[in-house]
């Protein structure tokens, strides 16, 4: 059981849950906003306000296409926010903290292996190099 215990407490797997419910929660929040004000607004240039009763008929047989546009619209507008509320945010405020550190490795210039910025000698190829702290500036 303790195996178990460490398994369910451990660091990745509660947040990976907490991920996992407030994913849910937007999602939700997402598709009540599609609904209540994107669908309407389609709805103006379109004027079919609710796409859920969309149906075709073939041969007695109902196929309800309409479930699947709203998901749809609802999908790509999810997306949209994610994108750039979440990914686009993250991806600038990383770029201004790693230009913020020092380089830790360089390429070397025979090879363009990557080696330790005090390397006299590439781990690679061998070949000599000058350490960055004693290049000329």
């Amino acid at each position: 059981m303790s195996g178990f215990k460490k398994f369910l407490l451990r660091g990745n797997l509660v947040e990976l849950a907490v991920a996992f419910v407030v994913g849910a929660a937007f999602a939700s929040l997402v598709k009540d906003f599609t609904t209540s004000f994107i669908t309407p607004l389609i709805a103006l240039l379109g004027g079919k306000p609710d796409y859920t009763r969309l149906t075709v008929e073939i041969s007695g047989t109902k196929f309800p296409y309409g479930v699947f546009v709203t998901s749809a619209i609802t999908f790509v507008i999810t997306a949209t926010i994610v994108y750039f509320l979440v990914v686009l945010p993250t991806q600038k405020l990383l770029e201004r903290l790693d230009r913020k550190q020092e380089a830790t490795e360089r390429e070397c210039p025979q090879c363009l292996g990557d080696v330790p910025v005090q390397a006299r000698r590439c781990r690679y190829c061998t070949s000599e190099i000058v350490p960055t702290t004693e290049m000329p500036r």
